[in-house]
């Protein structure tokens, strides 16, 4: 299992995926908006998403875990 952190502090904008889809490396999960900027989180790892982590509008930082793969 690995999990696909934030990196950058701000606010989850939009989340691209939900728990049993399949992603590739590169794959945009989640959408985070930090000073008036969308900036794209993408997978490090070909996987499956085992479970969502965060909610839209939720305000994260840096590192916090997002995406759980496995």
């Amino acid at each position: 299992m690995s999990e696909i952190e934030a990196h950058i502090t701000g606010t989850v904008w939009k989340i691209e995926v939900k728990p049993g889809d399949e992603i590739a490396e590169g794959d945009t999960v989640v959408i985070l908006e930090s000073m008036k900027m969308e900036m794209p989180v993408e997978s490090e790892d070909d996987g499956v998403v085992k479970e969502v982590l965060c909610a839209e509008g939720q305000a994260v930082a840096e590192g916090d875990p997002l995406v759980v793969l496995e």
